[in-house]
């Protein structure tokens, strides 16, 4: 066995764990955009609009009750989460990946406050860490399958799934049908109202195109 052998797989190693970060930086980028402007213009809010929600699940006096939809949607975005730290840090137990993933979605959570673009909701923080631990539970599932070839299978298949969520992005951005804000993003405290004003709205505006 020659050197330059013996040299390859570490540099094959170093490639993979280049390419693996790279995508879980589009990733990111791509799920901040969602979380916190559901992939619009990014915009900054007024402070009357922040709704801070410290009951998960269940409705309060300034915001309604999650969706099982709603829900649904926030454990599928940190899917992807729970496998690149997964991938990236093997040696992680369960719990650290949890806690990583409780940290983003708190940031998330917090930058909407801060950013007065929607509701802090701790529910969002409970089912995006499940989330997370979701694609950890997908990840051991395929190491068992495939063994020592986990990784490059994964790695490739993240790479398409972020090749196919990048032009899934430019379709929304491309086209010309833009949806109302959700309703926790503008609620009068007063009136318990949320959602712009009737009288504020075009004709398109109330059917819940923007």
């Amino acid at each position: 066995m020659t050197s330059t052998e013996v040299a390859q797989p570490p540099r094959r190693t170093s490639e993979a764990a280049t390419r693996l970060l790279l995508l879980s930086v589009v990733y990111l980028v791509l799920l901040a955009w969602a979380v916190l402007w559901k992939l619009e213009v990014p915009w900054v809010g007024e402070a009357g609009m922040r709704v801070v929600k410290l009951v998960p699940f269940a409705a309060t006096s300034s915001a309604g009750a999650s969706t099982p939809f709603d829900v649904v949607v926030n454990v599928a975005l940190f899917v992807p989460l729970g496998l690149y730290l997964g991938l990236l840090a093997p040696s992680w137990r369960w719990w650290r990946v949890a806690g990583v993933a409780a940290a983003v979605s708190l940031g998330l959570e917090v930058a909407q406050y801060v950013l007065a673009v929607g509701s802090s909701d701790l529910t969002d923080v409970v089912v995006n860490t499940a989330g997370a631990l979701v694609g950890l539970g997908l990840l051991a599932l395929v190491r068992r399958r495939h063994e020592e070839r986990a990784a490059a299978v994964l790695t490739r298949r993240c790479a398409i799934a972020t090749v196919l969520a990048v032009l899934a992005c430019a379709l929304v951005v491309a086209s010309p049908v833009r949806y109302a804000a959700p309703e926790d993003v503008r609620c009068d405290r007063v009136t318990g109202r949320c959602g712009p004003p009737l009288e504020e709205l075009e004709p398109r505006d109330a059917l819940g195109l923007g």
